[in-house]
């Protein structure tokens, strides 16, 4: 049986879970349809997707159809969530893009869709809720070719659209299907020059379906069940599939992270090749939160398979693997050489510092916070300014108020959250020396020598450690532990932000058999540290996003002057049939104020999707974080803490 692993993604509200309930219903993997307005959906398993009737949280569900096994990812829709989104997009065969036959193309559906192509993922779009008043067919169609896809091709034509009795028709191979698929195929081209030739044409759709450069148009209702046997035909037929093979090396990636009703962890990998079983051992790699890549390994205790049978899951499978603690959304599996083209994903932009309501809930709270960051690493906690808080890592207020509602419904925390600030990073403005050794402090506190020098390194290569001095010099249990002082004491440079984008190189090591420990070494390290970085200095910058805007050209010079006013940067505009397209980059903590006001100045009809553009040093006096370390920039008050 051949192998799907298909994803569902859509602008919040569009159907994207009722249209998985539907399959799932439709192919008797379920035997109630379930409904999101009454919490009763399968893939929404938390009590909170339920009651907002939103995703949270990425799921796996399957069902078989004409020898086909689809393993369906229900994603969520929301752009506070789309980190998530993004690590589910990296494991797919294929993905159904979900449309409102009522709201149209909206801002996050052409943010999808551009991820989409992007990564090279087939998709088929599906225009939910013909059976909805208000809903379009012909001025839809042209605005999914001008803002989605212009080889998007209609599968099929709804009839009495808008309306209860809402119904489709299938479209045979024509005219309007040889024009599309003539701009990307010769074959379809002779076809449409001598004569339409459907046979040609539908094996070309098929072909250039799978390979993702045209895209399929299916009118239905996931509610009335209206156009899905089309849907489920075109899943089968138009996106590709694998067969199972265990062949070649382990290689895989993780998901998602979940814990059944008893508490079991699980961790969920889409596998590319090779195999895994139960008592296998895995070595996995990470990027951490500055960029660095991090490797481990472990023995697996259990492996079932998607439907959650132990199994051994084979390439193209989905397993959900128990047994390896530390195995985290976004490792990756197998070889480490994979490591350093691990995928970056887009980094949160703001941070919120999250106190209890007392300090007897302290520990809850940390508890909380870190189940809940074992599920989504981004929101990256860490402890705060103050005894008992914590901080954690936002892409935005939604998520803000559903980490503030499972604290409270799943743990019993009534916790406050500050006002969000945005994140900035520290990268090394020079190359900066420092060597401790053994005796610089009377009387002795570190039996230690310690030099390191620290520099510039690549945009975006996080922070390599290097040995320049001898490795036999000094045992490895201490170079381990300089290491991870070092990693530990980058998080917070001379501004409070985290350093990025250095090399930091081990030059001078010193240590008195059999006294010094590594405790010697992890202390001292933050000394020596912060004394390199201070004479290297820093660069506090600021993360920026990419927009892109479209807008009425009437509103152009309004827009273009909104742009500078937030402090952005625009490029030549684009302007075509009354309509303007502008690129620009603008500081990640104005863009929010842009999109607030871009209705007004566009009546409304102004549209703009982003993408994080990285850094830029920030204009004027840097911004400070407050510490939550010991401030190792400050020797007195280390040395006496």
């Amino acid at each position: 049986m051949r192998m799907l692993n298909l994803g569902i993604v859509a602008h919040v509200d569009a159907g994207k879970t009722s249209l998985t309930e539907r399959l799932l219903f439709d192919s008797g993997a379920i035997r109630r349809l379930g409904s999101v307005d009454d919490g009763s959906t399968t893939t929404d398993g938390m009590d909170l997707e339920r009651r907002r009737g939103i995703t949270i949280r990425s799921a796996v569900a399957a069902f078989t159809v004409t020898g086909h096994r689809i393993h369906l990812i229900d994603t969520p829709g929301h752009t506070d969530f789309v980190a998530e989104v993004e690590r589910a997009l990296g494991v797919l065969d294929g993905a159904i893009l979900v449309l409102s036959a009522v709201e149209g193309v909206q801002a996050h559906t052409r943010v999808l869709m551009r991820t989409l192509r992007a990564m090279g993922v087939p998709t088929i779009l599906f225009v939910n809720k013909i059976d909805r008043v208000g809903a379009r067919h012909t001025s839809l169609m042209a605005d999914i070719r001008r803002l989605l896809s212009p080889s998007a091709v209609a599968m099929n034509r709804p009839t009495d659209i808008g309306t209860k009795s809402a119904d489709v028709m299938a479209l045979s191979p024509g005219l309007e299907l040889a024009e599309v698929l003539a701009e990307h195929s010769d074959a379809a081209l002779r076809s449409y020059v001598d004569g339409i030739d459907p046979v040609v044409l539908r094996e070309e759709l098929v072909r250039l379906s799978k390979a993702g450069a045209v895209h399929p148009v299916f009118f239905g209702s996931a509610i009335t069940g209206t156009g899905i046997s089309d849907l489920r035909k075109g899943i089968t037929d138009l996106l590709p599939s694998t067969e199972p093979t265990g062949a070649g090396p382990l290689d895989g990636v993780v998901f998602a992270v979940e814990r059944d009703r008893a508490g079991r962890r699980f961790a969920l990998a889409r596998l590319f090749s090779g195999a895994l079983a139960a008592r296998d051992r895995v070595t996995f790699a990470r990027r951490d939160s500055s960029g660095s890549v991090i490797t481990d390994s472990g023995i697996t205790t259990g492996v079932l398979d998607a439907e959650g049978n132990p199994a051994r899951v084979s390439a193209g499978g989905i397993a959900r693997v128990t047994g390896l603690p530390s195995l985290r959304v976004g490792d990756r599996l197998g070889s480490t050489a994979a490591a350093p083209t691990l995928a970056r994903f887009r980094p949160p932009t703001l941070e919120t510092v999250v106190t209890p309501r007392s300090a007897a809930e302290a520990p809850a709270l940390f508890t909380g916070l870190t189940q809940l960051a074992d599920q989504d690493p981004l929101i990256d906690v860490r402890r705060g300014p103050s005894p008992g808080s914590l901080v954690v890592s936002l892409y935005g207020e939604v998520q803000r108020e559903v980490i503030a509602a499972r604290l409270a419904e799943e743990f019993g925390v009534v916790a406050e959250f500050s006002a969000p600030r945005v994140v900035c990073v520290e990268r090394p403005a020079g190359t900066g020396s420092a060597v401790e050794t053994i005796g610089d402090t009377s009387p002795v506190l570190f039996w230690a020598t310690i030099g390191l020098r620290v520099e510039p390194g690549p945009l975006d290569s996080g922070v390599r450690f290097q040995l320049e001095a001898e490795r036999g010099s000094l045992p490895a249990a201490f170079i381990t532990a300089i290491e991870d002082s070092t990693r530990a004491t980058l998080r917070e440079g001379i501004h409070g932000w985290q350093v990025v984008d250095c090399v930091v190189t081990l030059t001078h090591t010193g240590y008195c058999s059999p006294i010094s420990t590594a405790a010697d070494f992890r202390g001292l390290t933050p000394l020596v540290v912060a004394e390199t970085l201070r004479r290297a200095g820093t660069v506090v910058c600021e993360p920026l996003d990419d927009v892109e805007l479209e807008v009425p050209e009437d509103t152009l010079s309004q827009v273009l002057s909104a742009i500078v006013r937030h402090d952005g940067v625009p490029e030549t505009p684009l302007v075509r049939n009354g309509s303007a397209s502008v690129e620009a980059v603008i500081p990640s903590a104005r863009l929010q104020e842009l999109q607030r006001v871009l209705p007004g100045l566009t009546a409304g009809a102004g549209v703009v999707t982003s993408r994080f553009g990285g850094h830029r040093p920030v204009s004027g006096e840097p911004p400070n974080r407050p510490r939550t370390d010991h401030n190792p920039f400050d020797r007195e008050v280390y040395l006496a803490g």
